[in-house]
């Protein structure tokens, strides 16, 4: 029998918590620094309600169904939501400027030593700020958490990190043509339409299996996946920016160039650690998106979620801002040491 094959003690036998606890103790001591630097740039701390109409509308994302009965028994469909997002932005359409919350979040169908079922989602939301001033906030946070352990560098899987290395900032048409030499923007036109045969002989040339099937999106995330991520934040932390708008989201077209979105994503020793956007606040828009990230879900999975059509109203109040989702747990996992992300949840995975 394997080492991994050898059943575990539950999470709360005395000699595994003492083993662990170390690692706990580094999460509480960087979410305190943490609070206190939101603090300190002015922010609100918020609590999203966990129950929603929607778990979430992208193609990929799974959630958690459950039921409210009422007194006389009627139900009602709801779901545990995937991230905070819906309801950030409807508190900045109410007029908060400056939020941030430690939310609970709930994913179906992930699993594995970064991923749980229950995690935690560090967002924040910035109103009239530009998406640059988000990622700025990302690069500071995890000066934040190393100092909290207090660490030199980040490490996972023997790869270490120093916190104070100067951040690599790539675009991803400059990721793939460094690492592929694919020029990923030509096989998008200026109106947005995407060559899903120009993108396929490229990928074939890099040696990325595709099928005749592939969409431009299929063909992207496999290259990306394959060739791009296992090269990302290994000497320095990398800020991958500027996704094509397939992939854009819940991110507003860049004006400087109508093929990318203002998004981007923070790699740190090869894992994902955030997220960001600088938000769309046109409901019209996000409303196709999701309507069309919906419908793929119907084709892979077989099922489709509910839109939030209170969200997309409060689309149409909410001010320009920028946000971010950081996987806090994961940022633990890097700062502290830590060997899976079960080291640093203080009540194990389900």
């Amino acid at each position: 029998m394997s080492r991994s094959d050898v059943p575990q003690s539950p999470w709360w036998e005395a000699s595994r918590h003492a083993d662990r606890r170390p690692f706990l103790l580094a999460r509480n001591r960087i979410k305190k620094a943490m609070r206190a630097w939101f603090e300190a740039e002015g922010f609100c701390e918020i609590e999203a309600g966990q129950l929603q109409v929607s778990p979430g509308n992208e193609t990929h994302l799974h959630g958690l169904a459950t039921t409210r009965l009422a007194p006389d028994g009627v139900p009602t469909p709801l779901y545990l939501h995937t991230s905070p997002e819906f309801a950030c932005k409807k508190l900045l359409a109410a007029g908060e400027e400056k939020i941030f919350d430690f939310a609970r979040v709930f994913r179906n169908r992930e699993a594995g030593p970064l991923h749980a079922t229950e995690f935690t989602m560090l967002e924040w939301y910035r109103a009239g700020a530009d998406w640059q001033i988000v990622i700025e906030d990302c690069l500071a946070l995890l000066r934040v958490a190393a100092l909290a352990v207090p660490t030199d560098h980040f490490t996972w899987r023997g790869h270490h990190v120093p916190f104070a290395a100067e951040p690599i900032r790539l675009s991803l048409a400059e990721a793939f043509d460094r690492y592929t030499q694919i020029d990923l923007l030509a096989s998008i036109g200026l109106d947005g339409q995407e060559d899903a045969s120009h993108l396929r002989a490229q990928a074939i040339q890099t040696g990325v299996s595709t099928d005749e099937s592939d969409t431009w999106s299929d063909l992207f995330s496999k290259i990306l996946v394959q060739k791009i991520e296992p090269n990302l934040g290994f000497d320095a932390p990398c800020v991958l920016h500027s996704y094509p708008m397939s992939e854009a989201a819940l991110a507003r077209r860049n004006p400087s160039d109508p093929r990318v979105a203002e998004r981007f994503e923070l790699y740190v020793c090869g894992v994902e650690l955030a997220n960001g956007f600088g938000e769309l606040t046109d409901a019209v828009e996000q409303r196709t998106r999701f309507e069309a990230d919906m419908d793929a879900k119907q084709a892979i999975y077989g099922e489709r979620y509910p839109l939030d059509e209170d969200f997309l109203a409060a689309l149409t109040k909410m001010p320009k801002a920028s946000g971010v989702a950081l996987g806090f747990d994961r940022l633990a996992v890097l700062a502290s040491g830590a060997r899976r992300l079960e080291d640093v949840l203080w009540t194990g995975v389900v």
